[in-house]
Formats: structure tokens, C-alpha cells, sequence
């Protein structure tokens, strides 16, 4: 099939990739002019495992293609897909002006010809209804077009694969006639198609990424009343997650999610339950549980460095909210940094590959070359992102060139009783040794 993308972030960049390599024809479009040029040079604007390769490959076979002219891409395409950004507005909802402009230049550019347009932005239930009118106000009279709800359910890190083997793809749709031709596209991924009508499809991709945010500020505050009790969290978490109504997926304590995902889903969701009447007070609390453990990690490490942080300093293992991205959006380890540069702490850090990122936000620390650069001479350590470099650390080296071995484990990605016997000074995240001798 002929297949146009309109935006080139995360998600509209890899799904035009993981379609042209099932062997569609797809042209992806962007008006950043740069990011596009870049694209021709197969030069990526992020950093994802296996989708330089796969662009460059798919490029070379003329399968897929970069461009700023969306009248070529809507006349190009059967099917239109809107990917793009869909950020936070000024009152917590999801601001759709970017939505809104793509909708009425592709009205433009329709005719006769038969189009589905294929919402796969984040977005508010009922977005597509509001797509649906543009397109009919701008359009010429005798315009022919579906829309359909395609939200995307890919995980940064490992998108292609989550793309390309989705554990289910969901398709909201109006006409029979867009049933069969949506369907066909996705016949090949071989996964469970649910198909539903369009306001339930946009529902479901906020309710989904909501669910996982209580999981999370769930399993948190639970590793705070561990750190209470003298429990283990990573005991506790495989006992629940051997429940199979619950699972152990998104059952790992520590800093708190981020990322432009959840943040943004949650608070959009917020949101629109309140313009419907609705007072979504589980995820209002979700939302303070995941504020509330960046501060709670702030203070873990002041008080591993007796509450005085001027001058001291501290050695920061990883920037990108999760590894295998450079994604620094809503990184709760940026925001970790810049509390602890107010306590006047001198921070250097290390990442595979957030640096160049980070450095916009962060113009002053100081940035390593390896994680071993990073923890020379400092007074603390706090791991932020597990990335696999840090696992795989030689631990007798690492103790050797810090001024004071106390490592402050955010991703408990280290076992406490090893380190303890190797002299470190180690306090993971629902990990410690019990505060209190009993519950009265």
C-alpha cells in the first residue's frame, strides 16, 4: 500500500520505517525543514536501537522517503497517518493546534479519490469527531475519506519491536469500507486486531498508560514502607507479581516514571475527566506518588551526606528517563540534578547517549566520558538509569576512585549485600535496613 506519515518524532519516524519494511511505500513528512534535510542524510533526530538500519535500508530501496510537501504526501497516499505532537497546554489538557493545522492542510489536498486518515497521535477521547469536522469544513464537496483511531502503544527503547510485534493493535472505525482496507495493513503483524468504535480506541491508549502509572507510584510507595519495615522490595514485587491478575511487568521500584509518555497521558486524562464531571481522584494521587519519590530520592541522597550537599561531589549514572533512548523529556534524574545544583552540589554525569540533550537543559555540569570518569573522587554515586553499561561495572575499580563509596541506587540494579561486603556504603530504593523495630 501507498503511505503517508505526517510528523517524524517517535513515533510517525518509526512506524513509517517498520511499514516500509513490511514493503509498503511510505513517504514521511515534517515541516522542520533541518529535520528533514537530516533524514535524506540519514542522519536520525533520536536515538533508537535498530532504526538507523532500518531507515537507511529502506531508504536505499526507495520504500521509504522524506519530504515537507504534504500535497505530495496526500495525493501519494491511500492511507494518511497523523503522527504528530500532541504536548501539554497551558491548562494540563493536550494541546491539538498541531493536529488541528495537519487536518485542515490535508482537507485541502483531497478529491474525489478514497482516503482513510488515521489518527495515531495521543489524544483526547473525541479528538477524532473534531478531525472529522475540519476536514469536512476545508475540504472540497465531492471529498472522499474515513477517518480511523490507530493509537500507537510503542515503548521508546525498543519501539521497533513493539511496533513491529505490538501484543495488540487497535483500530477504532466508522464504515465497513474502512474496516477492510485498515485491517489488510495490519494483517501481516501478526497480532491481536481488536477493532472498535473510535471513541473507545482513544480511550483505551490514555487508560492503558494510566494503569501503568499506578503501577508504578504503586509499587513505589510500597518500597517506601518496605525501607520502613526492613522488608525487601524486589521480594515483595516477585511475590505479588506471581499473581497472574497481576503480572510482574512495571513491578520495579524507584525514581519514578517520565518520559513525554506517561506524564502527559496522565495529566491529559486528568484533564478530561474533569471537563466530563468526572473526579478522577486515583490518578490525581498517582501522579503526587510520582512527584513525591523525586523528592523522596533528594533527600536520600542529603542525608547519605549528612544533609550537607555544598561542594560535595556527586557522580550521576545516566540522564534519558530510560535506557536504550536519549529521550531526556520528564527524566526524573534531570530534575533530580537540578534540586541537588540548588543544594549547591558540584555534579558531573555520564550517558551512553543523553548527553548532547541533557546539555541543553543542564549547560552546567560536567559531562564524562565513561561512568568510571564520573564517579572519580566524588562523595556519592547515584545510579538514575540502568543502562546495561552500568550493571556490568567492575565494582572493586569503581570503590578504588571514589572519595567516599556510598552509592545511592535509584534502579536497584545491584544486590545490597554484595556491596556492603565489597565496602560500599549502598541504599537502593525499598532496600534497607528497617527504621522502625516494630508496628504498634
Amino acid at each position: 500500500m501507498k503511505i503517508a506519515i505526517i510528523g517524524t518524532g517517535h513515533v510517525g519516524l518509526v512506524t513509517g520505517a517498520c511499514f516500509a519494511q513490511k514493503g509498503h511505500k511510505v513517504i514521511c513528512v515534517d515541516n522542520n525543514h533541518g529535520k528533514i534535510k537530516s533524514l535524506q542524510k540519514l542522519i536520525m533526530p533520536f536515538y533508537e536501537p535498530r532504526l538507523e538500519q532500518m531507515v537507511r535500508r529502506n531508504y536505499k530501496a526507495s520504500r521509504l522517503i522524506f519530504s515537507t510537501d504534504i500535497k505530495q504526501a496526500v495525493n501519494f497516499a491511500e492511507i494518511v497517518f497523523i503522527a504528530v505532537g500532541t504536548p501539554l497546554g497551558p491548562g494540563g489538557g493536550a494541546d491539538l493546534s498541531q493536529i488541528r493545522r495537519v487536518a485542515k492542510e490535508i482537507a485541502h489536498h483531497l478529491n474525489h479519490r478514497y482516503k482513510i486518515i488515521v489518527e495515531k497521535s495521543t489524544v483526547p477521547v473525541g479528538t477524532a469527531e473534531e478531525i472529522e469536522r475540519i476536514i469536512k469544513l476545508y475540504a472540497p464537496e465531492n471529498a472522499s475519506f474515513d477517518i480511523v483511531s490507530n493509537p500507537e502503544f510503542l515503548q521508546e527503547g525498543s519501539a521497533i519491536e513493539t511496533t513491529l510485534r505490538p501484543d495488540r493493535i487497535v483500530l477504532g472505525v466508522k464504515t465497513k469500507r474502512a474496516d477492510n482496507i485498515i485491517r489488510l495493513l495490519f494483517a501481516s503483524f501478526n497480532s491481536k486486531i481488536l477493532v472498535t468504535d473510535i471513541n473507545s480506541a482513544e480511550l483505551i491508549k490514555h487508560a492503558a498508560n494510566s494503569f501503568l502509572a499506578m503501577k508504578i507510584s504503586y509499587i513505589n510507595s510500597l518500597a517506601n514502607i518496605c525501607e520502613k519495615t526492613g522488608a525487601d522490595i524486589k521480594s515483595v514485587a516477585y511475590g505479588i507479581g506471581l499473581d497472574k491478575r497481576i503480572n510482574p511487568h512495571f513491578l520495579n521500584a524507584g525514581i519514578g516514571y517520565g518520559g513525554f509518555c506517561l506524564p502527559k497521558d496522565i495529566s491529559a486524562f486528568i484533564h478530561i475527566s474533569d471537563k466530563l464531571g468526572y473526579d478522577f481522584q486515583i490518578l490525581k494521587a498517582v501522579r503526587d506518588v510520582n512527584n513525591l519519590q523525586r523528592e523522596f530520592v533528594v533527600r536520600k541522597i542529603k542525608k547519605s551526606l549528612r544533609n550537607n550537599l555544598k561542594n560535595r561531589h556527586i557522580g550521576i549514572w545516566g540522564l534519558s528517563f530510560k535506557p536504550d533512548t536519549d529521550d531526556i523529556r520528564e527524566s526524573p534524574s534531570i530534575y533530580i540534578i537540578q534540586k541537588l545544583l540548588q543544594e549547591q552540589a558540584y555534579i558531573k554525569s555520564y550517558d551512553p547517549y543523553a548527553m548532547k540533550e541533557a546539555q541543553k537543559v543542564l549547560p552546567n555540569i560536567h559531562y564524562c566520558r565513561d561512568p568510571y570518569e564520573t564517579a572519580y573522587k566524588t562523595d556519592c554515586l547515584f545510579i538514575a538509569t540502568e543502562w546495561d553499561i552500568f550493571k556490568n561495572i567492575s565494582l572493586p575499580r569503581l570503590k578504588a576512585i571514589m572519595r567516599q563509596p556510598i552509592i545511592i541506587d535509584g534502579r536497584n540494579i545491584f544486590e545490597p549485600e554484595k556491596m556492603k561486603k565489597l565496602g560500599f556504603v549502598y541504599h537502593g530504593i525499598g532496600r534497607e535496613e528497617p527504621q522502625i523495630s516494630q508496628i504498634k
